[in-house]
């Protein structure tokens, strides 16, 4: 994202309007990017539990280790 302000658009500082746009435009990112934070954290907490869930089915059928003929 570049940040440019026309400088030349008013007498004191930076043109209100384009300033405005930005910060609109900022939110709107924030906003898309915390959406995606919380989609990324639930798909993680999903994929923790079915690794959990595999490794306990997985730990109840495997042979202890030196039983067995191997």
């Amino acid at each position: 994202m570049a940040i440019r302000f026309d400088h030349t658009a008013t007498r004191r500082g930076v043109d209100g309007d384009q300033v405005r746009a930005f910060q609109t435009e900022v939110a709107d990112e924030l906003t898309d990017l915390h959406r995606q934070l919380r989609r990324l954290t639930v798909e993680n907490e999903r994929l923790t539990r079915a690794l959990r869930d595999w490794q306990a089915m997985h730990a109840r059928e495997c042979r202890p280790p030196n039983e067995g003929r191997w």
